[in-house]
């Protein structure tokens, strides 16, 4: 049973799933029931949802009900940020046919960026990792490229980028991320050393960089880049323990997640 009001407001994850599908307001307004969809390993602000134990990982990947709820819940709050799960597979998204007036709510409400990073972890936790990738390339582009969400254009760099539990696709997007970043010399989610290397690659190189990404390849990366591998990975380990610190704050704050 899912509370998302109080411990009299109880309904199964088949009714939410019924009742709450594209009640906006509520999705918005109320700030429990994401802990009791997307739960971690660590402690929220909602005392009644409790962190999940590694016992209950092991029987959630092995229940293929669980499974399916879980990808319900996604897609439930995909759409209600203006996005759809367009392939299942390889959990490639895109905008929504009411994207416009979700992204515009998402822009003025940047608590969901929390929420956001909530689902990214639990997806890598429960058995979707491979859905990760492709929702960060997602806002890796709308908000680098195509210039939507300036708001959570920072939690998507110093948040959804680094909840990517996979090393080469984290790599490959923080590449991407480089690649669209403007003005480069403010890039500060690798080492300058790694940023050189990239911005001396020629151009044909760089676009197939982007078009592997876009189709979920690992990137490919030269000799000289693969000598910087352990630089790299040692500052997105500094990240992450600079993430999880401040997504922690982040969470008390605004008192929900």
């Amino acid at each position: 049973m899912l509370c998302v009001l109080s411990a009299c407001s109880c309904v199964s994850i088949t009714e939410f799933h019924k009742k709450w599908y594209r009640d906006y307001k509520s999705l918005e307004y109320v700030h429990t029931y994401i802990q009791w969809l997307f739960p971690l390993q660590e402690p929220g602000v909602n005392y009644e949802a409790s962190t999940l134990t590694t016992e209950e990982i092991t029987d959630f990947l092995n229940h293929s009900i669980a499974k399916k709820n879980l990808l319900k819940s996604y897609k439930l709050m995909l759409d209600f940020y203006g996005i759809v799960l367009c392939d299942e597979k390889t959990g490639k998204v895109k905008k929504a046919e009411h994207w416009e007036e979700r992204f515009d709510n998402l822009n003025s409400h940047t608590h969901n960026s929390l929420r956001i990073t909530r689902i990214l972890k639990c997806l890598g936790n429960l058995g979707y990792r491979h859905y990760q990738a492709p929702l960060v390339r997602f806002f890796l582009e709308e908000t680098l490229v195509n210039g939507q969400l300036p708001n959570i254009r920072d939690s998507v760099l110093s948040y959804f980028m680094f909840a990517v539990l996979d090393k080469k696709k984290r790599r490959g997007l923080i590449k991407y991320a480089y690649l669209n970043y403007e003005p480069k010399d403010e890039f500060v989610w690798c080492p300058k050393k790694i940023q050189k290397l990239w911005s001396m690659q020629p151009k044909a190189a760089k676009e197939e960089a982007a078009d592997s990404l876009e189709s979920q390849e690992d990137t490919v990366i030269s000799d000289s880049e693969a000598q910087e591998e352990e630089n790299l990975s040692a500052d997105e380990s500094c990240n992450n323990a600079e993430y999880e610190s401040r997504e922690g704050e982040e969470t008390f704050s605004h008192n929900e997640d």
